[in-house]
C-alpha cells in the first residue's frame, strides 16, 4: 500500500534578485519571473510528463486524478526501511474562474511510494469542493521530495450538469482498469459508465476529423473546425460490461439524448496516436516545412520510408545531421500531441504549429481566457547619456481559449496580434538543415 499523509499548509518560496550598477553601464542581471510558465510545456525542465482528468463525483464534489508513469518516478533505499522508494508531494489550489478567480478549495497529499508495488504508472485520485455552474482551473503541483524537483501543471474543468462529459467513466474492457485519457487506439475495447445513475441507451454521433494544416501565423483565416452535423446518430445499447470499440478516424460523441450536444467525447486519431512509427504519420507533420509537390511526392512515394530519409538528407546533406534533425523536430511533433490535441491531433492546432516551428516558449502566461508565448529576440541596447543597457524583446503569440463541446483544450492563435511572425526565415532554416532559433541574429531585420 502507498503511504499517504493529507497536509494542511502550504510552503511558499519567494525569489529576489540583485540590481548592479557601474559608473558607465549597466546590465540587468536577469530576474525570476513568477509569472512566468514557460516550463510546463518544455520536457527539458519537467522531471515527470503527468496525465490529469476529472470526474465528478457529486453534486459537490470533483476528483482529480493524477498518473505520473513509473519510469518517471525515482526511487531510492536511502530511507528508514531500505526499501526501494519514491517520495512526492502533490498540492492542488482550485480557483473559481466564474468568481473572478478566487480560490475556491485547497489539498496536499505526500505519498512514500514502494517501486514493487507500482505497475506501469503511479495514480493518486484528489477529491475537490466543486460545484455546478462554475468553471474552475486546478494549478497542480507535483513534488520529488527526493531529488527536490518541482512540476506545475494547470487542469481546467467546467461543471456544466448531468450531460457532462465529467460525470462518464471509462474502463477497459479485459483488464477493467480505469481509462483516464479520451484519445482510445483502433481496436481498443472499453465498457462506458454513467455512475450517478442507470442508463440502458445512449445517443453516438460521429464528425470526421479534421485533418486541416493551419495557415501560417500572419495569415488571417478563420480556423477549421468540425461540422456542426455530426455524419451519423445511431443509438447505442449500453450496459457496464458491454465492450465498446471504435474503429475509425473521427469524433464519437456519446449523450444521454438524442437531441443533445454534450457528453462523453471519444477520440480516434489513428493508430499510433500520439507516437509516431509508420511513414504514414511521419509524413503529415513536414508540411509546415515541405512544398506542396514535395508532400505529394512523399505521399504519393512507392517506398514511403525510403522517400522520408532522402526528404530529410536533402536537407543537410548529412546522415548524422539529418538523424538529429529529425529527432527534434519530430520529438517536438510528438510533445505537440501530448500537450495540445483537442478534436484534433495536437501537431495540427495552432499552439503546436508554433512549438514545432519555434520550439517550447522563452516566456509563457496564462489565465483562464487563453496564453501568451514569448520568443526571445536578439538583444538589444537602450543608451541615456553615457549608460546603456541591454533589453530582452520577446516575439508574442497570443493564443484564446474557445468554447467547444468537444474538449477543453481548444485554443487558437490572434493572427492579427502577431503580424510579424518570421516565419518564412524559420521555415528556410529548417529546410537549410538548421534548427530555427529566434534569438540567433543572423537573417533577422
Amino acid at each position: 500500500m502507498f503511504k499517504i499523509f493529507r497536509e494542511k499548509a502550504f510552503v511558499i518560496v519567494t525569489a529576489f534578485s540583485v540590481m548592479v550598477f557601474v559608473t558607465s553601464c549597466y546590465t540587468p542581471q536577469e530576474t525570476t519571473d513568477t509569472k512566468d510558465l514557460s516550463y510546463i510545456y518544455n520536457p527539458t525542465k519537467n522531471v515527470f510528463t503527468p496525465s490529469f482528468s476529472i470526474f465528478n463525483e457529486d453534486s459537490e464534489t470533483s476528483v482529480l486524478s493524477v498518473r505520473i508513469r513509473r519510469s518517471e518516478l525515482f526511487f531510492s533505499e536511502a530511507n528508514a526501511t531500505g526499501l526501494p522508494t519514491a517520495s512526492l508531494l502533490i498540492s492542488v489550489r482550485l480557483f473559481d474562474n466564474t468568481l473572478g478567480g478566487s480560490m475556491s478549495d485547497t489539498a496536499m497529499f505526500r505519498y512514500e511510494i514502494l517501486r514493487e508495488q507500482v505497475g506501469g504508472e503511479f495514480l493518486c485520485k484528489i477529491p475537490l469542493k466543486a460545484y455546478e455552474g462554475s468553471s474552475y482551473t486546478a494549478e497542480v503541483k507535483i513534488i520529488d521530495l527526493i531529488r527536490q524537483r518541482t512540476l506545475q501543471s494547470f487542469v481546467d474543468f467546467e461543471r456544466s450538469g448531468p450531460n457532462s462529459s465529467l460525470n462518464f467513466k471509462i474502463r477497459d474492457h479485459f483488464s477493467g482498469n480505469e481509462i483516464h485519457t479520451r484519445t482510445l487506439r483502433r481496436e481498443q475495447f472499453i465498457n462506458i459508465l454513467y455512475p450517478s445513475k442507470k442508463v440502458d441507451t445512449l445517443w453516438l454521433s460521429y464528425f470526421k476529423v479534421v485533418a486541416e494544416v493551419p495557415p501560417a501565423p500572419s495569415v488571417i483565416l478563420p480556423e477549421v473546425t468540425p461540422s456542426n452535423e455530426p455524419e451519423i446518430i445511431i443509438p447505442l445499447a449500453i450496459s457496464d460490461t458491454l465492450p465498446v470499440m471504435f474503429p475509425r478516424e473521427g469524433i464519437y460523441m456519446l449523450t444521454l439524448d438524442s437531441g443533445l450536444y454534450e457528453g462523453l467525447t471519444i477520440f480516434n486519431f489513428g493508430t499510433d496516436h500520439p507516437s509516431m512509427d509508420e511513414p504514414a504519420t511521419l509524413i503529415p507533420p513536414l508540411a509546415y516545412i515541405a512544398t506542396p509537390e514535395e508532400m505529394e511526392a512523399l505521399i504519393s512515394a512507392e517506398k514511403p520510408k525510403l522517400a522520408l530519409d532522402n526528404f530529410w538528407f536533402e536537407r543537410t546533406g548529412s546522415i548524422e545531421r539529418s538523424k538529429e534533425l529529425i529527432r527534434i523536430y519530430y520529438n517536438r511533433t510528438l510533445f505537440a500531441n501530448h500537450y495540445f490535441s483537442s478534436y484534433k491531433a495536437g501537431w495540427l492546432t495552432d499552439r503546436g504549429m508554433i512549438y514545432i516551428i519555434y520550439g517550447p516558449p522563452d516566456r509563457l502566461y496564462k489565465n483562464s481566457e487563453g496564453e501568451s508565448w514569448g520568443y526571445k529576440k536578439p538583444a538589444g541596447k537602450s543608451r541615456w547619456g553615457s549608460r546603456y543597457s541591454v533589453e530582452d524583446k520577446y516575439l508574442w503569440f497570443n493564443f484564446r481559449k474557445q468554447k467547444s463541446i468537444y474538449t477543453e483544450n481548444d485554443f487558437t492563435l490572434n493572427r492579427a496580434s502577431t503580424p510579424v511572425s518570421y516565419w518564412d526565415i524559420a521555415v528556410a532554416r529548417w529546410r537549410e538543415g538548421t534548427v530555427f532559433r529566434l534569438d540567433n541574429p543572423e537573417g533577422l531585420k
